[in-house]
């Protein structure tokens, strides 16, 4: 059982880095881009503008 969490939590976790990394253009973000696609969780978690461009970049055009 705690294999399936851990795999569960990395899928996740690799979702948001794809993710992130794929709407990019769409954040107010100018740099840096895989240090804030690497620390999404922390960052996530820590910061609220962070947090409004992660959304950002999840929508889809």
């Amino acid at each position: 059982m705690p294999q399936i969490i851990g795999f569960l939590i990395l899928v996740a976790y690799i979702f948001g880095v794809v993710k992130f990394l794929q709407g990019f253009r769409r954040t107010d973000f100018s740099g840096n881009q895989i240090g804030l696609a690497l620390l999404w969780p922390v960052l996530f978690a820590m910061n609220g503008n962070y947090r409004k461009n992660f959304f950002k970049a999840l929508k889809g055009s």
